[in-house]
């Protein structure tokens, strides 16, 4: 499973969902612009170019808009227009906080033979095929569907869908940084440990090492970000 894969069934593990209006699956198309590196925080939306590009009506982006704003993809500015949003420091803390609500104990609890830890080595195994590509924006994409395997270990589609839009918020923080080898590039041998121990049976250790990654990142992170604002 590709890591854009993974992303795509962090956000689609739910159930009997009704189909998407026209508005719905233009937003997820740039939401995938965003998980993709393609649209980077601060960026200004071209009403006219995404209109051509999409091939929808100026009435449907404006839908589009006031979708992605809401969710806070997008923000909007008084004589300016629309750009994608940057995260503050306060966000980057409380993203981290809430991953680590989230993750630890989901993989404490988790079974070496779940679908998800299979979907954690292939994340991981991507990767490691993106790095010696050298295309670190795969490597963080690769990232970031190793996460969302770690939340489908819980085995629960609400979490997996409030995980995905978590996951969009720190594509916005990494698109920040503007440097993803530096970035990525240490957290790639950490992730294999990771899933290693789960597959070895050891869950609470696995959980252990995914803390203390978790913490690791987000002081680098907040470090990093303290930089490119100052």
């Amino acid at each position: 499973m590709t890591a854009s894969a993974g992303m795509r069934a962090a956000r689609t593990s739910r159930v009997s969902e009704p189909p998407q209006t026209l508005a719905e699956a233009v937003a997820e198309r740039i939401r995938e612009q965003v998980i993709s590196g393609m649209l980077t925080p601060g960026s200004h939306l071209s009403e006219q170019m995404l209109c051509d590009e999409l091939q929808v009506s100026r009435n449907t982006l404006r839908e589009v808009f006031r979708l992605l704003t809401k969710e806070g993809l997008l923000r909007y500015e008084a004589n300016r227009g629309v750009f994608v949003s940057i995260p503050s420091l306060s966000t980057i803390i409380d993203i981290y906080r809430v991953r680590r609500f989230i993750e630890c104990p989901a993989l404490a609890q988790a079974h070496p033979g779940h679908p998800g830890a299979k979907h954690m080595r292939a994340a991981v195994e991507d990767a490691r095929r993106c790095r010696e590509a050298r295309d670190w924006l795969g490597v963080g994409s690769a990232d970031i569907a190793f996460h969302a395997a770690i939340v489908e270990l819980a085995d629960s589609p609400r979490l997996s869908t409030f995980y995905a839009q978590i996951a969009l918020e720190l594509r916005l923080v990494f698109g920040l940084l503007r440097d993803p080898e530096f970035l990525h590039g240490p957290f790639i041998d950490q992730n294999v440990a990771i899933v290693g121990e789960l597959e070895a049976g050891r869950a609470s250790a696995a959980a252990g090492l995914l803390e203390a990654y978790l913490l690791r990142a987000e002081r680098f992170i907040l470090g990093a970000y303290t930089r490119v604002v100052a």
